[in-house]
């Protein structure tokens, strides 16, 4: 009979062995030997370092190479400087509506 019959028929199925236990392995742990024979007084040594001022420079533009750039790349390089371009339009379209926007800036 199966083991689903056994359980409806009142026969108890057998436990399943248990695993081994693992063999337990013990390893040597040596303690460092401290010499208390002679001690020396510790010195720290401290070095300053020189103090650099910081320059706060203006950000340089780096020149834009616009005819590389994408319809995406060119609506977000003209909305940080002011203009909102429709992706709608022709690449070309873009192009000139930003030169035109900053030429006049």
């Amino acid at each position: 009979m199966s083991r689903f019959g056994n359980l409806f028929g009142g026969k108890k199925a057998a436990p399943a062995p248990a695993p081994a236990p693992e063999p337990v392995v013990e390893e040597d742990h040596e303690e460092p030997v401290v010499e208390e024979d002679h001690e020396e007084p510790v010195v720290e040594e401290v070095h300053e370092e020189p103090v650099v001022e910081e320059v706060h420079e203006e950000p340089v533009e780096e020149e834009v190479n616009l005819e590389n750039m994408s319809k995406r790349q060119l609506e977000s390089y003209g909305r940080e400087h002011g203009i909102e371009l429709d992706r709608r339009h022709s690449k070309v379209r873009l192009l000139e509506e930003l030169g035109e926007h900053l030429s006049n800036s």
